[in-house]
């Protein structure tokens, strides 16, 4: 069947208006090129969902692929015991699209015989996460491209456990898929099924009471905050939250503060980008705030900001945040033995050095949080309790209330910390000063090359092949000493030792140490046209030698090598 012909069928059976119509167009207009670019391939299912641009074929992000993979889920959870009973969350964020397209994800589980606990209206993705296990669902479904793009969307899946789904799950559910069939034929229950129910009220309560259990000190409120969603749906919870822990003097960002698929004031919706918390940082400068805190579009990451002391405002790294957040739990929580804390193979060095000074378990996984939710997972397994799983990335869990990156909850434990440390006259900043003080100041920087285009996944290989096969002696004047390969599970030194296996699953990631202890890693995006870059140094800080001027030495390497890491990857 040729690429017309393709089309053609999809367009008899797409139940979407405005997909039907760029399709219509595309083929009244022969666009051969368009054309292939929807139906020459289609999106894969991973252990991250599937996630792409919005708009006709199996390339792309529509009701049909969504009701295709939905059979598909629909088919691997009739193998799970009980599951039609169990039922399956499903919510929904504020992109377009997306609330057609949890309506289908409702209507294909019910007309495969499983309920469905839908949260009505919209939700962040940590609500969805947190459901699945308070409701002892058999699966979660969240529609949402967390930061990605305007023009994305996305279908993120948890299992029973609470946690994304990893492998072999990805497989067995992307193999039901591929067995599914037509998208034109797949079932659905008729509106209102009754096998739907609605559970929005109920859950969400129970987050917020779950989130409230979290170490807090009530004692200490005396903060002035400033919040901004970024156009998302984390700020009615977010909110409740904050002012249910008695945070009384919060300021969200007019211009941010309602859903907006559009994003109209960021270039991306993504905290993690340069200028995307400038609107907060101007309101903060303007109402002598304390804290600027953020969550990204659908509530899973988090991002802070604090005063500089110099009258300036400073936005702090994932890794800050993280490592701030397990010093803060570790000293002011709970104590005992079975602590454990964990982050990523690309994130910072540091949390390995504040657990072990704190006498704690320490786990370090592959990048991607379903990887810190098994950590957490066989951490209670063995007895122990996860304190604090963070990844580079502005995702942070704070204990277990969700088995998921949870930036409401993070928002709420920040808040504490710097509400606490204000009533004894000091700041974030001091504990991030401590850690540098007693470990050394630990920058890190990342870097993310845009690949778009058909031949972005070979550019990718070509790049992890040349350092895997022709790696650098030195970089930047530093001999390199070690290379991690991830995907060959092997370290191997240039002094000649012998390798040694990594702990890991095999993952396209190749890591360099150099003799100076500063690290080099890249790999591939597992959701986007990109490669990304991690770089880190590690700085000390001298006897009676300001932090700041340690810092900015430490800053200074850092800028040079990650451009000459960048050169590297060609």
């Amino acid at each position: 069947m040729d690429v017309r012909q393709e089309a053609e069928r999809w367009l008899a059976a797409d139940p979407d208006e405005s997909t039907r119509a760029e399709l219509r167009r595309l083929l009244d207009a022969g666009d051969e090129a368009a054309l292939a670019a929807r139906f020459g391939a289609r999106l894969e299912f991973g252990t991250a969902g599937i996630r792409g641009p919005l708009g006709a074929g199996p390339a792309r992000m529509n009701r049909l692929v969504v009701r295709r993979v939905t059979a598909g889920l629909a088919a691997r959870l009739a193998r799970e015991a009980g599951s039609r009973d169990r039922g399956v969350v499903v919510g929904h964020d504020a992109r377009h699209g997306s609330a057609a397209f949890a309506e289908d994800v409702a209507r294909v589980l019910a007309g495969a015989g499983l309920r469905v606990h839908r949260l009505p209206g919209l939700s962040p993705t940590p609500l969805v996460a947190f459901s699945v296990r308070h409701l002892g669902a058999a699966a979660g479904v969240q529609i949402t491209a967390s930061h990605n793009p305007a023009a994305d969307n996305g279908y993120k899946v948890y299992w029973g456990d609470g946690a994304q789904i990893v492998a072999p799950l990805d497989s067995e559910i992307s193999a039901a898929i591929d067995a599914a069939g037509d998208p034109g034929d797949v079932r659905l229950a008729a509106p209102g099924d009754e096998r739907v129910r609605d559970v929005g009220g109920e859950v969400t309560a129970a987050y917020l009471d779950a989130a409230l259990s979290l170490p807090l000190h009530p004692q200490h409120r005396d903060l002035r905050i400033v919040y901004t969603p970024l156009h998302g749906v984390a700020a009615a919870v977010a909110g409740e939250l904050l002012a249910r822990a008695g945070f009384a003097d919060v300021t969200v960002v007019a211009e941010q503060a309602e859903p907006d698929p559009d994003f109209p004031t960021v270039a991306f919706p993504n905290p993690e980008q340069a200028g995307a918390l400038d609107l907060a940082v101007a309101m903060a400068r303007h109402r002598d705030a304390d804290l600027v805190l953020a969550n990204d579009p659908d509530g899973d990451r988090i991002a802070a900001a604090v005063p500089d002391g110099a009258g300036g405002w400073r936005v702090l790294s994932g890794d800050e945040i993280g490592c701030l957040l397990a010093e803060w739990l570790l000293v002011s929580g709970e104590s005992g033995p079975d602590r454990v804390v964990a982050t990523t193979v690309v994130s910072s060095s540091l949390l390995s050095r504040i657990a072990a000074a704190h006498a704690v378990g320490y786990a370090e996984t592959l990048t991607g949080f379903k990887w810190l939710a098994k950590a957490a997972l066989e951490a209670q397994a063995a007895g122990g309790r996860m304190v604090l799983a963070y990844e580079q990335a502005l995702g942070a869990m704070c204990g277990t209330v969700v088995m998921d990156k949870d930036g409401m909850s993070a928002a709420l434990v920040l808040a504490d910390a710097a509400a606490t440390l204000k009533a004894d006259g000091r700041r974030l900043d001091d504990v991030g000063d401590d850690l540098a003080r007693r470990h050394g100041v630990h920058a890190t920087a990342g870097r993310s090359l845009r690949l778009e285009g058909p031949q972005g996944p070979e550019r990718v290989a070509t790049v992890l092949r040349r350092l895997r096969e022709d790696a650098p002696r030195a970089v930047e004047g530093v001999a390199v000493v070690a290379i991690a390969d991830h995907e060959a599970g092997t370290r191997t030194y240039a002094d000649g030792r012998p390798a040694e296996p990594l702990t890991t699953p095999p993952t396209p990631l190749i890591g360099m140490t150099l003799a100076d202890g500063s690290r080099l890693q890249v790999r591939p995006s597992g959701t986007e046209p990109l490669l990304k870059l991690y770089v880190e140094v590690v700085e000390p800080v001298a006897p009676g030698e300001p932090v700041a001027v340690a810092r900015g030495r430490a800053d200074r390497r850092l800028a040079a090598l990650t451009e000459a890491f960048v050169a590297l990857t060609g």
